[in-house]
């Protein structure tokens, strides 16, 4: 009977401890204020503390209004890696833009393990950087609107990020990301807002994503690995960029990237690889582009190894990036120049391995044309401007 009794507490423990609910900690409790004005900045880092060192499951919940913050670092390693932060309501950034704008990140998570974002609103408040920018005066950079640095099992669902006053989404040494139902919103002259970029992380999916912006709406840096991006649109925005790759002479490559089912209205890109003029160990490789639509794109498809923006600064030196195992599969619409396909490689290290597969893209309701330099690869189906390679 004893022994009966130990093993039914022992069940009923386990029972608890499995099923228990997670604790919740709302960010009301620690002082924040839904009004758009009162600087709620350490209430929310209250909260997160509280859960970061919950010894177990534990949300963040932010319920419906505005929240002021300021730049805020919320650091790991935590006690246990089941944290979700769910937002009813709306982040707001300060409106001066030297608040942040030289902090390099507004939101910053770093070295977290097992946190996830479930809906929510973060307003950038970028307009007033942008201006300054594009204005030619002395201006801040700005800031990162939401950054993971070096945290693995990250997931983000329906989040919305608005006006970033720099980029809006960034993964940078990060393992296994997953981004579903993401909305990206900026001024399509809004400088350097990228929507999402990646860098030195491997394993991450971005799926069902809706970007507007000033700058790449995904851009994919040195060091990324096995990235799937599935069920995207963009535009405007300067497309779907692999690079800038090069910028440095010792750099990780880029490899085992998919793209598939995207649409791009109006971008000035569609699917880019991009690396300067310049010797360098990078490398972009196994990588494949299918199943997209071109509405209006000035440059569908393009692989530019002189890239260097503005014509500022330039190398002028031959790209050191290789380039080599990328296909075109299935790439559909219309051209907003007459040139469709281009392909700008590097002399010393010609592009290598480019397959067009069922490609049709027209400009102006007829054939638009292609550009090849320094590049070497095959067609296959139905290719439509006629290959150059």
């Amino acid at each position: 009977m004893a022994n009966t009794m130990v093993y039914l507490l022992l069940l009923s423990f386990l029972f608890t401890s499995l099923f228990a609910a997670p604790t919740t900690y709302n960010v009301v409790s620690f002082g924040a204020k839904p009004d758009g004005r009162t600087d709620s900045t350490k209430a929310f880092l209250s909260a997160w503390s509280e859960s970061c060192g919950a010894a177990s499951e534990a949300t963040v919940y932010v319920p419906r209004g505005r929240f002021l913050l300021r730049s805020a670092v919320f650091q790991g390693p935590c006690k246990n890696s089941r944290i979700t932060i769910r937002i009813d309501g709306t982040l707001v950034a300060p409106s001066d833009f030297q608040v942040i704008g030289d902090a390099e990140n507004w939101l910053f998570f770093q070295h977290v393990n097992g946190v996830t974002i479930n809906g929510g609103i973060l307003d950038g408040q970028g307009t007033g950087l942008w201006a300054c920018k594009n204005s030619g005066k002395d201006c801040p950079d700005g800031a990162t609107s939401i950054q993971f640095s070096n945290s693995n099992n990250i997931a983000i669902n329906g989040l919305t990020s608005l006006n970033s006053q720099l980029y809006h989404i960034v993964f940078n040494g990060c393992d296994n990301v997953k981004l579903q139902g993401v909305k990206v919103s900026a001024s399509g002259n809004s400088p350097n807002t990228d929507g999402i970029h990646v860098q030195s992380s491997t394993g991450v999916t971005i799926l069902n994503t809706k970007i507007s912006t000033g700058d790449d709406c995904v851009s994919i840096g040195p060091g990324t690995t096995n990235l799937w991006i599935e069920n995207v649109a963009c535009g405007p925005g300067h497309g779907i960029s692999i690079g800038s790759l090069g910028k440095n002479a010792n750099e990780a490559g880029v490899q085992n990237v998919t793209v598939t089912t995207a649409t791009f209205t109006g971008s000035q890109n569609g699917l880019r690889i991009k690396s300067w003029g310049r010797l360098s160990t990078g490398f972009a490789r196994n990588i494949l582009f299918q199943h997209a639509i071109m509405n209006n794109v000035q440059n569908p498809i393009i692989i530019d190894q002189h890239y260097c923006p503005h014509d500022k600064g330039c190398p002028g030196q031959v790209s050191g990036v290789r380039i080599q195992d990328v296909i075109y599969r299935d790439i559909h619409g219309t051209s907003a120049t007459k040139v469709a396909v281009k392909f700008d490689c590097s002399s010393k290290y010609p592009c290598s391995g480019i397959r067009l597969e069922d490609v049709k893209l027209t400009y102006n309701n007829q054939p638009a044309a292609a550009s090849c330099s320094n590049a070497g690869g095959s067609v296959s189906g139905v290719v439509q401007p006629n290959s150059c390679l």
